[in-house]
């Protein structure tokens, strides 16, 4: 929503914090040493992910991080697996996908003839998920026969080892449960633990790596998808990317977007098929870009009948014009009025010859004025958003362009201005500046910020610059947190496989321990193992059985404190002979008196517990021999 004079600023600054100490050092250093140039990222977003490798290797500033990765080179593919994150998965948004299957790609395949092929560009495609699902899609659509023939998948990222793994394509039974089980069936192969894309399916996916801000766009693309990727870039970034894809597409192509991403200022260049699900298509130009008319004429001889000729197409084509146009001179006098002029603005034959600002229409559109002299002083194309026309009717919403007319000696000759009716369109952003405050949950920070955008609106409706930077503030919000919503996806997916390895590690010490455990019980001699300080750590079943008190009651006691009925103080010096080195095995027999208060000859071995040549502990095994007593 836009509601003055566009006036020149950066947009590329529009949502980067203040600058960070040795942030541009490092992104320099990434571009000069790797060739990654991050410019056109948001550097808030930026910030957050090298913030995130910073503490995770215990530095504390930028500069300290370049002197690091000088120092380990391998370090920069744990750095670009942060920045470029891989969040994907098969059917993204289901809601959006069971549109585009049962609305989108039958259009697609009657718009084509049906020996022609088929261009469909994943852009972003991390892991291949999303140009997998696409070949889905369209499989199921063509059937194998001629999906194999007519579909061509073009799948680029800047992620090497993103691409590495899809060229793989095998994925694990978690990263396909939202595929449909059919689905599955039909274009999956189980190897082993993992599930495989099959032959047919990965043979028409073309992986390759592509720089979106810098290299050329793939042509003659039918269907587009970039899905949660544009948020990542700044303003002029994502204006820079979008003239490509405009460029790439075919010219009943459909760009298909993520749910972050809703082009808002971009209508110039792709018009919604379904907003809700993010799907646009390329908006055409009816004849090629820069000057409608061209001053070679001037430089060819014509005869009077052809000037007078074109005289009256020119007039034609002024009169019948779709949009509403006025002529004026320098010092603002109507002279040309065509017909959808005089109709919305009520202008009559009266009118042609009077100053601008004499008549109603001054009155009717408050911002005319400033509009004419801006645009007459700075000498370039000015242009107003959405300024309200007031006719006493329902209000109507006009985007209007002023063109100075400069002559042969570089003077201003006057102004055309051309008036195009976006009533229709102001009313669809309302709805979707409705739906927006509508958001939960994760969302409910967007709502905050677009209650605070209708606050300021309110209050500087006349300051086009500060609104129109309200508005991308309120979408930077919307892709921030998408970007925030995949780096966490991103994070539980880390520790889900480290809580995973922990649960396989975890498991097989639990053998390790029952193994253990059963060979002791499996001993007929009751087993004491002490530590280097005579605590003891392991204190067997049978030991239990012969001395009466529970492994509980006695783990991690010294030895030389324990109540039973073994005479333990005598055992001290062999102990200590053991632990020094002096003998590394011992038997000896001691009178004792078991549990039962029997009295016993206990027959003991000791031995010395070693690891890797150095002392860990003792080992006490003991057999007990019934004897009489005196």
């Amino acid at each position: 929503m836009n509601d003055g004079v566009e006036l020149e600023h950066d947009d590329s600054l529009a949502d980067e914090p203040d600058a960070v100490p040795g942030l541009d050092h490092l992104l320099r250093y990434l571009n000069e040493s790797r060739g990654f140039d991050f410019g056109g990222y948001k550097r808030s977003g930026l910030q957050r992910r090298l913030l995130k490798r910073l503490t995770t290797l215990g530095l504390s500033t930028f500069d300290e991080y370049v002197d690091y990765l000088e120092v380990h080179p391998d370090e920069f593919d744990n750095l670009f697996n942060a920045i470029l994150i891989n969040a994907t998965s098969f059917f993204r948004d289901p809601g959006a996908w069971e549109f585009l299957q049962s609305q989108v790609v039958p259009q697609i395949l009657a718009d084509k003839k049906s020996t022609s092929t088929i261009r469909i560009w994943s852009a972003g495609c991390a892991t291949g998920q999303e140009a997998y699902t696409a070949a889905m899609v369209f499989a199921q659509a063509l059937g194998p026969d001629a999906f194999a023939r007519r579909i061509k998948i073009y799948a680029t990222d800047m992620d090497d080892d993103a691409l590495s793994t899809a060229r793989q394509a095998t994925y694990t039974p978690k990263e396909i449960t939202s595929v449909p089980p059919e689905l599955v069936n039909t274009y999956f192969e189980r190897i082993g633990a993992k599930y495989a894309i099959t032959k047919e399916c990965r043979r028409c996916v073309i992986f390759g790596r592509h720089n979106l801000l810098h290299d050329a766009p793939i042509s003659r693309i039918d269907l587009l998808l970039c899905r949660n990727t544009l948020m990542y870039f700044n303003a002029e970034a994502q204006s820079r990317i979008l003239s490509s894809m405009h460029f790439a597409l075919a010219e009943s192509g459909v760009l298909f977007l993520g749910k972050a991403e809703m082009l808002l200022t971009h209508s110039t260049l792709l018009a919604p098929l379904d907003l809700k699900r993010r799907l646009f298509t390329k908006v055409t130009h009816p004849y090629p870009r820069g000057r409608l008319v061209t001053d070679g004429a001037s430089r060819i001889e014509q005869t009077p009948r052809a000037a007078n000729d074109e005289g009256r197409f020119r007039e034609a084509a002024f009169e019948l014009a779709p949009v509403a146009q006025l002529g004026l001179t320098g010092s603002g006098v109507i002279v040309l009025v065509n017909a959808q002029a005089r109709k919305l603005f009520d202008i009559g034959e009266a009118d042609i010859g009077r100053s601008i600002h004499e008549t109603l229409l001054s009155r009717k559109l408050p911002g005319m004025r400033p509009l004419i002299d801006q645009a007459s002083f700075d000498r370039r194309p000015t242009q107003v958003f959405a300024s309200e026309l007031r006719n006493g009717k329902e209000p109507l919403f006009l985007d209007i362009l002023a063109v100075p007319l400069i002559n042969a000696q570089g003077g201003v000759q006057g102004v055309q201005l051309s008036c195009v009716d976006v009533t229709a369109a102001r009313r669809l952003q309302q709805e979707l500046q409705q739906a927006t405050q509508d958001l939960e949950g994760a969302y409910e920070e967007l709502q905050a910020t677009s209650e605070e955008l209708e606050t300021t609106s309110e209050e500087l409706q006349s300051t086009v610059e500060e609104l129109e930077t309200t508005n991308e503030e309120l979408q930077s919000t919307n892709e921030e947190l998408e970007t925030t919503n995949e780096e966490l996806q991103s994070t539980n997916e880390e520790l889900q496989c480290m809580n995973d390895t922990l649960r396989v590690r975890t498991s097989d010490l639990g053998r390790v321990n029952l193994y253990f455990e059963s060979i002791l019980a499996s001993l007929q001699s009751a087993v004491i193992v002490l530590d280097l300080n005579l605590h003891v750590q392991v204190w067997s079943k049978r030991a239990a059985e012969m001395w009466g008190l529970r492994p509980d009651e006695v783990i991690d006691k010294h030895f030389f404190t324990l109540d039973i009925g073994l005479p333990v103080e005598k055992l001290r010096s062999e102990l200590r002979a053991c632990l020094a080195g002096e003998s590394e095995y011992q038997e000896m027999a001691l009178a004792a008196n078991n549990r039962r208060g029997k009295s016993i000859n206990c027959a003991i071995k000791i031995s010395r517990l070693n690891q890797d040549s150095h002392p860990e502990g003792i080992i006490l095994l003991m057999d007990e021999e019934h004897r009489d007593p005196e």
